[in-house]
């Protein structure tokens, strides 16, 4: 019973880490990258569609993206919900080919970059410890039930911040890296 909750919150904690890696790439460093353009969708016939279903997103060099829709009709289309969206890019269309460039990031831009991954790495911890307190709260639950004895509560609820510790280290680590390569210039 033990072991289910451990291993339960491992893969719960997993997904908050893995939830924040998808945040960070969506925090544009300097460079050119089609995950930049994950989270954009475009209205297609009336229905929201993500851009990887409605053209090709690729790199053209270290500073241009590249996405080439599939239907010409789709184009301005792509190009206002880049533009509307909350990244900062004017696109360039020549064509059905659309270019991105990625303007230069300015120290006060990319101190606004670092405070945003910072506050999503916070929100990865939190969601981790909640995860923990769930846990605890379920173990309590079996000792009160007296299906585990205090010895075996003790021994959980230092494994559990074991895993714990483990998954906030992740995030630190994260955070750290992302933070080193915003500051890249």
């Amino acid at each position: 019973m033990i072991n289910e909750l451990k291993q339960d919150a491992g893969e719960r904690m997993a997904k908050s880490v893995e939830a924040l890696s998808h945040a960070f790439n969506k925090i544009r460093t300097g460079r050119a990258h089609p995950s930049l353009l994950d989270g954009l969708t475009v209205s297609y016939y009336g229905v929201d569609t993500p851009l990887s279903q409605v053209g090709n997103v690729s790199v053209l060099d270290a500073r241009t993206l590249s996405v080439s829709v599939w239907e010409k009709t789709l184009v301005p289309e792509v190009e206002k919900a880049i533009l509307k969206s909350d990244l900062g890019l004017n696109p360039a269309t020549s064509g059905e080919l659309i270019r991105i460039p990625m303007p230069a990031l300015t120290e006060e831009t990319r101190k606004g970059f670092i405070k945003q991954a910072r506050s999503e790495a916070e929100t990865a911890r939190i969601s981790i410890r909640n995860i923990r307190r769930d846990v605890l709260s379920d173990v309590k639950e079996l000792l009160k039930e007296k299906e585990i004895t205090e010895d075996e509560d003790h021994k959980a609820q230092d494994e559990i911040q074991k895993i714990t510790d483990k998954y906030i280290k992740q995030v630190d680590e994260a955070l750290a890296a992302k933070e080193v390569d915003l500051m890249e210039i």
